[in-house]
């Protein structure tokens, strides 16, 4: 099974793509990690990578496109991807799209976690603490919060008319968000 898991940045989307893999035993397809891995092996992807998250912007999506087409042709995670984080526009989407009707897959399910920015503000500090994450600065994350919310709705609205769509109160607490989730997998 295919899933898209999406929703601003502290929405909770990498919590509960972990948990969705462990329950269909999948493969946490997340863009910000694999970013995060480019950053680390100090390549030139990742010195682009990590000026346009210091400065609050998204990652060009020819980047991103391109460290996804790897994971969706790898045969052993053909009908097993947890998309975490990504389509994050509608350029990404239709690639998304392309790429799973070349490996002759398609979307199962498509979770959106609409969630208010005090309850991500909250979370991120969190976090921040917890995984001290570079990107998790307060004016960084209001920014990437603001962006991410004009970018969206055209995602939103590319996706929301599909039966696959499901939107999310990402408000709620973890378990009751896995529970709702759990609803419409069924497992």
């Amino acid at each position: 099974m295919n899933i898209i898991i999406f929703g601003p940045p502290g929405a909770g989307k990498g919590t509960q793509a972990k948990y969705i893999v462990e329950n269909l035993n999948s493969f946490q397809v997340s863009t910000g990690d694999m970013l995060r891995d480019e950053i680390k092996k100090d390549t030139d992807v990742g010195k682009k990578i990590i000026n346009n998250m210091n400065e609050g912007k998204f990652v060009e999506d020819e980047i991103v496109n391109n460290l996804l087409e790897k994971v969706v042709f790898d045969p052993k995670k053909k009908n097993k991807l947890i998309f975490d984080g990504y389509p994050r526009t509608v350029n990404q989407a239709k690639n998304l799209d392309n790429l799973l009707l070349k490996s002759h897959q398609k979307l199962h399910h498509i979770f959106f976690l609409n969630v208010d920015k005090d309850t991500i503000i909250k979370r991120i500090e969190k976090r921040k603490i917890l995984e001290k994450r570079s990107d998790d600065e307060s004016d960084t994350i209001l920014k990437r919060y603001d962006i991410y919310m004009s970018k969206t709705k055209p995602v939103l609205d590319y996706y929301s008319s599909k039966e696959e769509f499901h939107e999310i109160d990402g408000n709620l607490k973890i378990e009751e968000i896995s529970a709702k989730i759990q609803e419409f997998l069924n497992v």
